[in-house]
């Protein structure tokens, strides 16, 4: 399957307003915001954190499924794809990376 019919099978996020990595100190190693450009990652990371309660090796590994054709496109271009670059690099030094959810309001 593609990336795009890969998305249709994932939990629903209209409910979040970013994803936030924490590395083993609870550093936020990086944010990735639900808009345009980043909401497939968000639906993927948010989908692995659902499933493997954390971005695990193996959690990572799925991800670079769920990520199809675009996952060949970042090991020939690195720095194209930094979600999928940084799987690659959790894979490689056998890392893990928590998740924090931070929801939409409608309050401004």
């Amino acid at each position: 399957m593609t990336f795009a019919e890969n998305l249709k099978h994932l939990p629903r996020i209209s409910h979040l307003a970013e994803i936030q990595l924490l590395d083993d100190q609870a550093n936020v190693i990086a944010r990735i915001e639900n808009k345009p450009g980043q909401a497939g990652s968000v639906a993927v990371y948010n989908h692995l954190g659902q499933i493997y309660g954390a971005i695990t090796p193996d959690a990572a590994a799925k991800g670079l499924e769920l990520y199809a054709e675009h996952t060949a496109d970042a090991r020939l271009n690195p720095g194209k794809h930094p979600n999928i670059d940084r799987l690659l690099q959790l894979i490689s030094e056998s890392n893990i990376l928590r998740i924090k959810h931070v929801f939409a309001t409608s309050l401004e």
